[in-house]
């Protein structure tokens, strides 16, 4: 019976009475346990999401209004969905990400016929002698890896001019929301983008500072950016040793949670890993009543949606203040809502404000440190083993390679690359203290607070630098149609509670809304 249901799917993947190439609307917004139980019931099989995400990407990413948010396609997806298909059929699936299609940013590793460039000319032929740790356990998982997203080049650590989402191997990727109008965020520009127009089911993006929580406030879906070692950093081009984390970028806050711990766990390769309370699972997943069980907080205080007994700060000066008056009637509205569910929500807590922004000192000294030993270990087929490599190549190539140029790179190869310099420790320090012992830390301490609350990606920064959690999820709409999100963040590891806490707020407003893209 399961065999007749999908030839009378495939009807599906043909011609419109137009004659033009028919689109899968039937993938829109479905989350992943709609698709699971589309999988269950013989209603489609992986291989028909691989297809018609496929579809998808021709019809609205390289024509249409031209997203360009997925860099390359997986030649090998469809035949691992099929694959997957007959485990289901003869075992059972391994978890909730049995068979979904998941994008991934450019700059995580990937041994299959798929290239890891980070977006740049230069590592244009570089493919991985093994899987990044968390695309083991994706496959472990049994997720479908259907391909890769554009990145802002370099994870927009190249230069300080670069659009964000643009990439001189990708091009300009565009919001769905506004294509060519709305910035799209940076740098997992093409993870916000692709979960958002219905690309993919899950994206998994990487943040140093804001390029989670950027692009999925612009697109207008959920974005967690995990304490620094909740998932392993190994086999990922980097930035920073003490910032860097991948996350996941989805839909909803339950899709994103499964995602999430399926991609944490202990990595011998990362010792940042070592000490996260996260535990091996046997698939590299957790159940789909386990990770219910953290999103709606089941074994919680104010259990389920009711944030009774909760207390939420906002940061006023420094960050709801650079708002517009429009984004601050958005804050206000959702803060609103979170009193409504229970919550106490305490206005005017202090938090530091940092002047660089996300570009710092202590980043420009980490970047030549991480990406020679990264570089170190690419084939000798690539042009690049160093950042002096990187830099002359681009030089060689200026007329495709250099469209913004490539200052930050150029002031990176200055540094020692030992990470001995006094101003590098002492600033090093000096974040640490200022982010967590002075800034999250003692703001929670200060207001008995469980987390502190952001409009849109404003508190970036200040978690970046401390290593803690964030979790941003849908809040509104400017008038001119822009998503704009709320941020939740707390100290290290909490990301269970922040999950509930979104997914209370998610469940009472229902904020998100696909693009129009026809």
């Amino acid at each position: 019976m399961a065999e007749e249901t999908h030839k009378g799917a495939e009807s599906d993947f043909g011609a419109r009475k137009d004659g033009t190439a028919s689109v899968s609307n039937w993938l829109e917004e479905k989350s992943i346990l709609e698709l699971q139980q589309m999988m269950e019931s013989g209603e489609r099989t992986s291989q028909d999401l691989v297809y018609g995400y496929m579809e998808r990407i021709a019809e609205y990413d390289h024509e249409g209004p031209a997203l360009k948010s997925v860099i390359e396609l997986n030649p090998d997806a469809p035949h691992i969905a099929a694959a997957l298909d007959e485990e289901r059929h003869r075992r059972g699936p391994r978890g909730p990400l049995h068979g979904i299609p998941v994008l991934i940013k450019d700059n995580i590793d990937t041994a299959d016929k798929m290239h890891t460039s980070a977006g740049t000319l230069a590592l244009h032929n570089s493919y991985a002698a093994r899987d990044a740790y968390l695309v083991h356990r994706l496959r472990r998982a049994g997720a479908v890896i259907l391909g890769k997203t554009n990145p802002t080049e370099l994870a927009n650590f190249m230069t300080f001019d670069m659009p964000n989402g643009y990439s001189s191997r990708g091009g300009q990727t565009l919001n769905p929301y506004g294509p060519g109008t709305f910035d799209v965020g940076g740098s997992s520009a093409g993870s916000g983008a692709a979960p958002a127009a219905n690309l993919c089911a899950v994206a998994v993006g990487t943040e140093t500072s804001g390029s989670i929580l950027h692009p999925s406030s612009h697109n207008g879906i959920v974005g967690i950016k995990p304490t620094v070692g909740l998932i392993s950093r190994s086999g990922i081009i980097p930035i920073s040793y003490s910032q860097d984390t991948a996350g996941p970028m989805a839909r909803t806050v339950f899709d994103a949670a499964i995602l999430l711990w399926a991609m944490a766990g202990h990595d011998a390769h990362d010792p940042a890993t070592l000490s996260s309370p996260i535990r091996h699972r046997r698939h590299g997943d957790f159940s789909t009543a386990e990770v219910g069980a953290i999103a709606m907080g089941a074994n919680a205080p104010g259990r389920g949606l009711d944030l009774r007994g909760v207390r939420l700060g906002v940061p006023l000066e420094g960050y709801l203040d650079r708002t517009g008056d429009e984004e601050r009637r958005i804050t206000e509205a959702g803060l609103q809502v979170l009193r409504d569910l229970g919550a106490t929500v305490v206005e005017g807590v202090k938090l530091p404000t940092f002047e660089h922004e996300w570009v710092s000192r202590v980043m420009i000294y980490e970047f030549k440190a991480a990406l020679n030993s990264y570089l170190k270990g690419v084939g000798p087929e690539v042009a690049v083993h160093s950042l002096a490599d990187l830099i002359a190549y681009n030089e060689a190539h200026a007329d495709v390679a250099l469209r913004y140029g490539q200052k930050i790179l150029e002031e990176s190869e200055g540094t020692s690359g030992s990470l001995t310099e006094a101003v590098y420790i002492r600033e090093r320090l000096e974040d640490l203290r200022v982010s967590q012992r002075e800034g999250i830390d003692a703001a929670l301490a200060a207001d008995n607070l469980d987390a502190i609350v952001f409009p849109a990606y404003y508190g970036a920064e200040i978690s970046a630098k401390a290593g803690y959690p964030s979790v941003t999820v849908p809040a509104g709409f400017t008038s001119k149609g822009l998503p704009f999100g709320i941020t939740f963040t707390a100290t290290a590891f909490t990301e269970p509670k922040l999950i509930r806490y979104a997914t209370a707020f998610e469940a009472a407003t229902h904020h998100r809304r696909a693009p129009k893209l026809g």
